[in-house]
């Protein structure tokens, strides 16, 4: 990817404004106002993917690619955005997804974030590795529309603790990520000398034992260490026991792993590259979207996420099987450039922009976003 990989070099950031900017119309213009508002290490672990960004890329060129079809005369009176997901109403199909250390973007990190979402009717899905404690974030949220993003550690009982501070402090879903048993090469982050700043650090494992020493003969301390405390297919079981609530799988992009998944009890799965930042070359989450709902025919929830950036492809995802998305980077930048006022104006934007493509493509709700939506619904599946 071209251009400076150092924004903001011997210029101190700018300091966050306190309201959603006028001249902001879509949510890709807050992502100028939120570089300049961050640090340049900042920058590049938010913006920044996986190796050569293929993927990176790959997630909005497959969106842009997809032809809609307008429709007119159609009836879309009385119409409406509304969904239930695990015995919950939304008004809207959009979550906030899972970002590690938000205070990287805005002082007030998770908090000012929660409180976007929570003025706006979003959902949020809180990071294991958030840079503010799960239950602070509750409080502030004050909203049933929180879940908690699991990154299991090799410390079990840590894990189960940690889904039980969850579960008390009222997040309704856990969403375990499975797609990130060791981060993904990102080669912005050591071109500008990244790391984690003083003062923030995964506010949720604090108490957490060190992972153990490598002790292996390989001498691999990937092959030999981190990924010899990694999940597997045998572990679902005990994933399952750690909680009562829905139970959501994050990073599917196989469809033999989506089946395999809701045969042994997954509720709800998330279709996701990792937003590009992890294994690159991988294929668009659209794109992998259709053969797994195919695959899973209806039998759980199917969320997407990476690449979201427009209201139509919103109507795209829901037309290819979603039931909802989830948005990362579009919020975290507004949070940077505008705080909770930037969080909120982003969902708003989004929502506004689904309404205005379901009414030109004559859907009155979500149930009516089908293949048909697609100049031809040929290319994508039977309609």
């Amino acid at each position: 990817m071209g251009g400076n990989l150092n924004p903001g070099a011997g210029a101190a950031p700018l300091p966050p404004l306190d309201r959603a900017p006028p001249e902001v119309g879509a949510v890709t213009d807050y992502e100028p106002l939120a570089r300049e508002r961050m640090t340049a290490g900042a920058w590049a672990y938010i913006s920044g993917g996986a190796t050569d960004e293929v993927t990176l890329r790959r997630n909005r060129a497959a969106f842009d690619e997809l032809r809609l079809q307008n429709r007119i005369l159609a009836d879309v009176r009385a119409g409406d955005t509304r969904l239930e997901l695990f015995g919950r109403r939304y008004d809207f199909p959009v979550l906030l997804a899972p970002v590690a250390y938000l205070k990287l973007a805005h002082p007030d990190g998770e908090l000012a974030a929660a409180r976007g979402a929570a003025a706006a009717g979003a959902g949020l899905v809180l990071s294991t590795h958030a840079s503010t404690t799960l239950e602070d974030v509750a409080a502030q949220a004050k909203s049933d529309r929180l879940w908690f993003q699991l990154y299991a550690k090799p410390d079990r009982g840590f894990t189960r603790e940690l889904v039980a501070r969850a579960e008390a402090a009222g997040y309704s879903a856990l969403v375990v990520t499975l797609d990130a048993p060791v981060n993904g090469h990102r080669n912005r982050e050591p071109r500008v000398g990244y790391r984690l700043p003083p003062g923030i650090e995964a506010a949720n494992l604090r108490g957490m034992a060190p992972l153990p020493a490598y002790r292996g003969g390989s001498g691999s301390p990937l092959c030999g260490g981190i990924l010899e405390s990694a999940l597997t297919w045998d572990d679902f079981e005990w994933l399952r026991s750690l909680t009562r609530l829905p139970l959501l799988l994050k990073g599917v992009i196989a469809p033999e792993d989506a089946a395999r998944a809701v045969d042994l009890g997954a509720d709800g799965l998330i279709v996701s590259n990792h937003g590009g930042r992890t294994l690159d070359t991988l294929p668009a989450s659209i794109e992998a979207l259709p053969p797994i709902a195919a695959q899973v025919q209806g039998r759980v929830p199917l969320l997407l996420d990476s690449g979201v950036r427009r209201g139509t492809d919103i109507l795209k995802a829901v037309a290819l099987g979603a039931a909802a998305v989830l948005i990362g980077r579009p919020y975290v930048f507004g949070l940077a450039a505008a705080g909770a006022p930037g969080v909120a104006h982003v969902i708003q934007i989004l929502r506004a922009e689904l309404e205005v493509a379901m009414g030109l493509t004559g859907c009155r709700n979500l149930a009516g976003i089908t293949r048909r939506v697609f100049w031809n619904p040929a290319d994508y599946g039977k309609p």
